[in-house]
């Protein structure tokens, strides 16, 4: 996924605009990624604005490595910051990634992640030549394993108590769409 040639990929749906992360977008990603709502299910978090200048470095040393790609989820003229969306951990051997994404709560229920997470997997099968797309949810996340199940994603099992977060163990449950 070398991309240093190439524009970054802008994707226009009915209602929004995906497009590059860009430096002015640091303090709406410091609003959703320090909101309790966003992040109590979410693996990242900040506490102040200048942390937030590290998630951008690794949104943008994700796609330099070629390891992912992530794209702000806007209004479709640009106006209005919704959140962020995007492929984690992209293998070319195994031909796969991880989907992530979260939305500022005001967005919530609007419809704009089913809208929006369709044109990152035909990006990434079609244009990466992904063959499996996997999605790992908290096992207490039921919106986002709703919208898994909706886009068709398979549920594959769930690793019980796989991880620390906030001092005691969470399990994630393991969606799979193949391409």
């Amino acid at each position: 996924m070398e991309r240093k040639d190439k524009p970054f990929p802008i994707i226009i749906t009915r209602r929004c605009l995906l497009r590059k992360i860009v430096s002015g977008d640091i303090s709406k990603i410091f609003e959703g990624l320090s909101d309790p709502k966003v992040i109590q299910f979410y693996g990242v978090s900040f506490k102040t604005r200048n942390e937030t200048v590290a998630q951008m470095e690794w949104y943008n040393s994700l796609e330099e490595s070629g390891t992912g790609i992530w794209w702000a989820v806007c209004s479709v003229d640009n106006t209005v910051f919704y959140g962020a969306v995007g492929l984690n951990n992209i293998s070319k051997t195994h031909r796969k990634a991880e989907i992530g994404f979260w939305l500022s709560p005001e967005y919530w229920g609007q419809g704009i992640m089913p809208e929006v997470v369709p044109e990152i997997l035909n990006y990434g099968f079609n244009t990466l030549n992904l063959h499996r797309i996997e999605g790992v949810v908290e096992k207490e996340n039921i919106n986002s394993k709703r919208l898994m199940e909706k886009l068709g994603f398979q549920h594959e099992g769930t690793m019980k108590d796989c991880e620390v977060k906030n001092g005691r163990f969470i399990s994630l449950d393991i969606y799979a769409m193949l391409g």
